[in-house]
């Protein structure tokens, strides 16, 4: 066999195990190393490593967080109604060996307690909270799945938030009418104080004006002009009441100077005044 042969074999042997023994890790990866088929402490970095060949083998861990949506589940709600709530789940690594080594396929089973705590979760709800207090919800989801998923799997649920909640088309109109029925006893609410405040600033006026009786006439013109604007073909004048009290008074005393006078010597009893009597 010639020299270079053999040298061109050496070469091509050594470049096949350099080959084999180099591993690029991005910035976002992590390295494990499983040495005979146990895994090292020394997790490599991002950049260019070696590893021995045959001997060693490389499994990368993306250490990026992972946007995991939790497909639509069935619940019921602590107050006995049935709806469906489905949500998302941001996490990601931060121990890869506990990632690879403790549970198999991590994602998957971070999916799976997403499932079950997400139930769980919704069952000890009220509707009302759910609907209106998400930011309580959420927590207590990131608490139910990141206990069992930290220290044992190292995954770290850095959040969850709820997407959206499928009520049933009865719950929807019962909603729809007490929404509708809150809203008019709010306008009812409403019309009434200004009603009520209306009648006293009424009242004010009405007293203040009656300290000036020339106020009611002022009011009288400025309410006929108003009317007049108008451009109607009848035009309704409102009789004053000064006019009429002094019609009273005018009638009271055409009574008083219309009585008979008394007879001198007459004795007025219980309103009657008796005849005078002749001496006998």
């Amino acid at each position: 066999m010639p020299t270079w042969a053999i040298v061109v074999a050496v070469g091509c042997g050594v470049i096949g195990l350099l080959l084999l023994s180099v591993r690029l890790v991005q910035q976002y990866q992590r390295g494990v190393v499983f040495r005979f088929g146990r895994v090292l402490d020394d997790v490599r970095e991002p950049g260019l490593r070696f590893i021995i060949p045959l001997a060693d083998r490389m499994v990368k861990v993306t250490m990026q967080t992972v946007v995991m949506p939790v497909p639509p589940q069935g619940a019921i709600t602590h107050d006995n109604v049935t709806l469906t709530v489905d949500a998302v789940v941001y996490f990601r690594v931060v121990d890869p060996i506990r990632a690879l080594v403790n549970v198999r396929n991590y994602t998957n089973a971070v999916l799976q307690v997403a499932q079950t705590s997400l139930r769980s979760v919704i069952g000890r709800a009220d509707l009302d909270i759910l609907l209106s207090d998400r930011e309580r919800i959420n927590a207590e989801l990131k608490a139910a799945i990141d206990a069992p998923t930290e220290k044992p799997w190292g995954v770290l649920i850095e959040r969850v938030e709820v997407k959206d909640v499928a009520l049933p088309d009865g719950m929807k109109r019962s909603m729809s009418r007490q929404a509708e029925a809150e809203r008019e006893r709010r306008a009812r609410v409403i019309a009434a104080d200004g009603e009520y405040q209306a009648s006293k600033r009424l009242a004010d006026a009405a007293r203040a004006m009656a300290a000036t009786p020339g106020a009611y006439q002022l009011r009288l013109l400025q309410t006929v002009v108003d009317v007049a604007a108008e451009k109607n073909s009848t035009l309704v004048m409102p009789f004053p009441v000064e006019l009429l009290r002094f019609f009273d008074q005018l009638s009271g005393r055409d009574r008083e100077t219309a009585a008979p006078p008394a007879v001198p010597g007459d004795v007025i009893v219980n309103g009657n005044q008796p005849r005078a009597e002749a001496p006998r």
